[in-house]
């Protein structure tokens, strides 16, 4: 069964396994933690994940943000990070969601389906009418998880596609 979990303490050995997969920028996928010891990954990281969740002790600039990863039984296939609403920065460049799949589950439609539970996650909590993205123009196979799940091209610049999805 597919489903979301949010960043915890009893999953963190296949969290961290899972965070160590993917590089610090993985078409446009940011992972500040890979390359993090398992010891900072239970630390330090995890509860400053927590801490970003409820808005506590944010960086200038940062909003509240949810570090979701998506289980296929047993097994962690991909990560999230949904931020609960925008400012001025995230409108125009990350949006409201982010997310990578695994390497090695990549191709499989896992994207697809799991965008589509953050996005019912989303549409309880964000004050905006529509979920905002981007992706990486070279990453075509984000855009089209994106469109599978309702997705439009609101605008472009050279290098990315700003996307919209209407909740």
């Amino acid at each position: 069964m597919l489903l979301l979990k949010e960043i915890n303490f009893a999953d963190a050995q296949k969290e961290y396994a899972a965070m160590q997969q993917l590089p610090e920028n993985e078409n446009g996928f940011m992972n500040p933690d890979y390359n993090v010891s398992y010891e900072e990954f239970i630390e330090k990281v995890i509860p400053r994940c927590m801490d970003e969740s409820i808005g506590n002790n944010l960086p200038e600039g940062y909003v509240p943000a949810t570090k979701y990863f998506l289980w296929e039984d047993e097994e962690i296939v991909g990560i999230f990070n949904f931020r609960h609403f925008l400012n001025e920065h995230l409108k125009e460049g990350a949006g409201h969601i982010g997310y990578s799949i695994l390497p090695k589950y990549r191709g499989k439609g896992y994207g697809t389906r799991g965008l589509k539970l953050m996005l019912e996650i989303a549409d309880k909590l964000v004050p905006e009418k529509e979920i905002y993205m981007s992706c990486a123009k070279s990453n075509i196979a984000s855009l089209k998880v994106m469109e599978n799940n309702g997705a439009y091209i609101h605008h472009e610049d050279d290098s990315e596609y700003y996307t919209r999805i209407k909740i």
